[in-house]
């Protein structure tokens, strides 16, 4: 079992001047404290259940990039992008970039996007939720075809129509960027998981509530031809024992995910200054929940 740490939040005390330096820090302190993974979110706007969509909100994959030179061995991803964000041979090209620019280490995660007020507010068309899975499904079709040197060609979907898949250099992870699927729903994200993706991320709102929808998708691997076993399994936690620095009770939740097969635990500090919280608390978490299995 391995710890991650995802920033949510970027409203540190000092503003805009202050995030260069704690970014670092972060990076610095994950490294130091034996953190596996570190991401970002990827929204234009804070999230409102966050505190304020005015709140300060930086862009993923420049964040991204600062992340990569600041550090040398932590996996870099944002956590989740949204489908509708960024044409998806683009997107297939800046991940291939963090990747290569950082020695390797990039995943691509990626959801069906679901904030309508940041799309609107920066006139990002927000198509209904059915044709954003269509663009999922095909988002993650175009990019494994950009990652195989096999397959440059064009690409013919519903929506996307790409004459070239032209994308050199190529990324340096073997055998392409992981894939990782954000969201548990049932009938098409953890279908699209199956069918797809390296791994996937959960919330961590239960143990009960995560083995079912585990086991939703181990039945649509059955269906796919696909070993279960193969997919990485995260979750991200926001239990209170994170928030009031209690170790021995996270340590406790943790034991119970570790017996669902849980790769990785992913914290996300509640704070604009999150690199005293990875020293504080994610860094000490790593030993124990190593111990775990």
């Amino acid at each position: 079992m391995r710890v991650g740490v995802h920033i949510s939040r970027f409203d540190h005390p000092g503003g805009g001047p202050a995030l260069g330096a704690e970014l670092a820090a972060v990076g610095a302190a994950a490294e130091a404290g034996g953190v596996s993974w570190l991401s970002v979110m990827d929204h234009y706007f804070q999230m409102e259940f966050n505190d304020r969509a005015e709140d300060p909100m930086l862009e993923a994959y420049t964040t991204l990039g600062y992340l990569a030179a600041h550090t040398s061995t932590v996996r870099l991803g944002a956590l989740v992008t949204g489908v509708t964000y960024r044409h998806p041979g683009l997107l297939a090209k800046i991940v291939t970039t963090l990747d290569v620019l950082s020695g390797g280490r990039a995943t691509l995660g990626i959801g069906a996007a679901w904030y309508e007020r940041e799309h609107l507010g920066l006139g990002v068309p927000f198509p209904p939720v059915a044709e954003r899975f269509e663009r999922l499904e095909e988002t993650l079709r175009i990019c494994l075809q950009m990652w195989d040197p096999e397959a440059d060609g064009p690409f013919e979907g519903r929506h996307h129509r790409l004459a070239e898949t032209l994308n050199v250099p190529a990324p340096l992870s073997s055998p392409r960027p992981e894939i990782m699927i954000g969201g548990g729903g049932e009938k098409k994200t953890l279908r699209l998981v199956a069918r797809y993706a390296d791994a996937c991320n959960l919330f961590a709102t239960s143990p009960k509530e995560v083995a079912h929808k585990l086991d939703v998708l181990r039945r649509h691997c059955d269906t796919e031809g696909r070993d279960y076993d193969a997919i990485r399994r995260t979750v991200i936690y926001g239990g209170e024992a994170a928030g009031r620095g209690d170790l021995d009770a996270f340590t406790r939740d943790a034991e119970e995910y570790t017996g669902l097969g849980i790769d990785t635990m992913i914290l996300s500090p509640g704070t604009g200054r999150p690199a005293a919280f990875v020293e504080e608390f994610a860094a000490p978490a790593v030993p124990r929940l190593a111990a775990l299995g």
